[in-house]
């Protein structure tokens, strides 16, 4: 493994770690979004009540979760709609709770964007926060285009100004770029308000659980949620001149 492809690898495995053990860190994520789905981002449960509508109803329905992470939104999509779930991650530690905590209609696997592939095909697929990742957007696409049934949705929860430089005003993402070379139908949702909202909820969560992080020892963790917040600080008319979030749902 490359050298910072090992440095994100060992990131994320220290923090699902740190979610799986950390009660601390469990209280705050349901304070700050609504719900525990262990958020290293932005999915608060707002965003993630936006997939529902497009889970059919009824029959042999099947989801996909790319970066399901610990399986905990998945999870939460299951128990609302009763589909069975699929979901792949990168993080070997992150596979191995999403078995323990889902063991029921579940499928994951450790996996990497851009190398695993699915014989099945799927009504839902989602991608929050992971599209980043992908070597190569437009194969992937492709490739995502491919596990889609007729009728299937793919919902993104999509952000530039960080991972991916914003794209200058009056210009489409590089996701909406990449959907319109590949002639995917796509609806685009801007919600970089809510995203500045849920920031500055997600510092306020973090500061009152201040105490219970660092009882668990959990100092570095706590310092890096504000780090990760400090953005919302400034006015929104500032905010909004570097951050973008959108979400977007795509068809075949």
């Amino acid at each position: 493994m490359e050298k910072n492809k090992l440095l994100f690898y060992e990131a994320y495995e220290a923090f699902y770690a740190m979610a799986k053990d950390s009660a601390a860190f469990r209280a705050y994520c349901r304070d700050a979004f609504g719900a525990d789905s262990s958020q290293d981002g932005f999915s608060d449960l707002r965003q993630i009540d936006r997939i529902l509508p497009y889970i059919p109803a009824g029959g042999d329905v099947h989801i996909l979760d790319i970066g399901c992470g610990n399986g905990k939104m998945l999870g939460y999509l299951q128990e609302q709609s009763g589909a069975f779930i699929h979901g792949f991650d990168y993080s070997a530690r992150a596979i191995e709770t999403a078995k323990s905590l889902f063991p029921r209609r579940s499928d994951f696997r450790e996996g990497v964007i851009g190398e695993i592939d699915y014989a099945e095909r799927f009504d839902v697929i989602t991608s929050m926060d992971t599209l980043y990742f992908a070597p190569d957007l437009p194969a992937f696409l492709r490739q995502v285009r491919n596990w889609m049934k007729p009728e299937g949705v793919f919902f993104v929860g999509y952000q530039e100004g960080d991972v991916i430089p914003k794209s200058p005003a009056g210009e489409k993402t590089k996701l909406a770029q990449a959907l319109t070379a590949l002639g995917m139908p796509y609806e685009e949702t801007d919600i970089t308000k809510e995203c500045y909202e849920l920031l500055t909820k997600k510092r306020e969560a973090a500061l009152r659980h201040r105490e219970a992080f660092l009882r668990e020892g959990q100092e570095d963790w706590y310092r890096l949620l504000l780090l990760q917040t400090d953005c919302a600080a400034a006015p929104y008319e500032q905010f909004r001149e570097k951050m973008a979030r959108y979400i977007y749902l795509i068809r075949k």
